[in-house]
């Protein structure tokens, strides 16, 4: 299995303009979008599609392992708002899925397992 590669692009000028940021996402006021926050982990289950939109795309191919939120913000340069809009499209279409993190404090303790690994040999 090959390794992805990931880079960060370039910050475009062109993306920073508020008037660009409203053509990618389309949502004036933000009402229907999915409840994403910064640690929310997306996998994308397909690759892209001619009818995404270049984000889109460049999400999709980011997301063949997971990764949060912030880190497809950061990768993409946009805010978490554009990407959120973004993710909750894909989110509508299948192409992606996203779960909360795993919180540590949740996994059993490794003492515990150990414990119940040593008892189940003895049998």
């Amino acid at each position: 299995m090959s390794s992805i590669r990931r880079e960060r692009r370039t910050v475009d000028p062109g993306l920073s303009d508020p008037e660009r940021l409203y053509v990618i996402t389309g949502d004036p006021d933000g009402s229907d979008r999915a409840a994403l926050d910064l640690v929310t982990m997306v996998v994308s289950k397909s690759q892209p599609t001619p009818t995404v939109q270049p984000e889109q795309a460049v999400i999709l191919r980011l997301c063949q392992a997971p990764l949060s939120v912030a880190e497809i913000s950061a990768y993409l340069s946009l805010p978490f708002s554009v990407v959120t809009s973004l993710l909750t499209d894909l989110l509508a279409t299948e192409l992606i899925e996203s779960r909360a993190p795993i919180i540590r404090a949740t996994l059993p303790d490794r003492s515990l397992l150990e414990a119940v690994m040593h008892g189940l040999q003895k049998l």
